[in-house]
């Protein structure tokens, strides 16, 4: 049994949708960012990082629970547990891992960053919505010409896929529409459609979602605010 710590944001679908694709059995407990629960000592023990995704492992290494946090390390461990979405073959697996780490260290913070001054800052500031559009940009179009040289983004369906779609997903939040961007959009479709990921995104689909407006204490719990952080 594995226990999934979830909240609906990007990077939390990536563990929803990586276990839901494998199968396996786990139960999700919800983690409201915007009630400040990552903040939670026993939350902490898992995850002194206090962010979503994080697992626990009730079957870990040595038959123990071991818990496990960073959303790329969550999918590195569920593909090497299950042997599917990382290739053993060498060549495979680094480009699969090149490509995660590129979402994880250059487009998950940049679009964070994007989402952040383009929608939740309580001030608007031109630079940092200029400069955080033209990343942005850089990062789709370099997607993009991937996406035309290869069916997925590591040649095959892997990790590194799973971990981009979600905040593909996000696309309006930072101002973008795939009809700009066909490889892209031919990539998205044929992910949006299978079923493990539409299982994933179902994830607590009947929870209360983002009602995080600048200055509420949703707000201020989730950007740190509250002196929790």
């Amino acid at each position: 049994m594995i226990d999934l710590y979830f909240w609906p944001t990007p990077n939390g679908y990536k563990a929803a949708i990586m276990l839901a694709e494998l199968d396996l059995e786990y139960r999700v407990i919800p983690v409201d960012i915007t009630a400040g629960e990552q903040f939670n000592p026993d939350f902490l023990k898992i995850n002194p990082n206090n962010k979503v995704p994080a697992i626990v492992d009730h079957d870990g290494p040595h038959n123990k629970p071991y818990a496990v946090f960073e959303s790329a390390v969550v999918l590195i461990y569920l593909a090497e547990k299950s042997g599917k979405f990382l290739s053993q073959d060498p060549e495979k697996r680094y480009e699969t891992l090149k490509w995660l780490v590129f979402q994880n260290s250059t487009m998950g913070p940049m679009l964070g960053q994007a989402h952040h001054f383009m929608v939740y800052a309580d001030e608007k500031i031109d630079y940092a919505i200029e400069r955080y559009d033209r990343e942005v940009g850089r990062i789709y179009n370099i997607l993009e010409k991937r996406l035309g040289q290869h069916e997925y983004l590591a040649g095959e369906y892997s990790i590194a896929d799973i971990s981009t779609f979600p905040w593909v997903r996000t696309r309006k939040l930072h101002r973008r529409d795939l009809s700009e961007y066909p490889n892209i959009d031919r990539w998205y479709q044929a992910i949006k459609d299978r079923p493990g990921v539409r299982a994933g995104i179902d994830t607590l689909s009947d929870s209360k979602r983002w009602e995080a407006k600048p200055g509420t204490e949703a707000w201020k719990n989730m950007f740190g605010k509250n002196g929790s952080s």
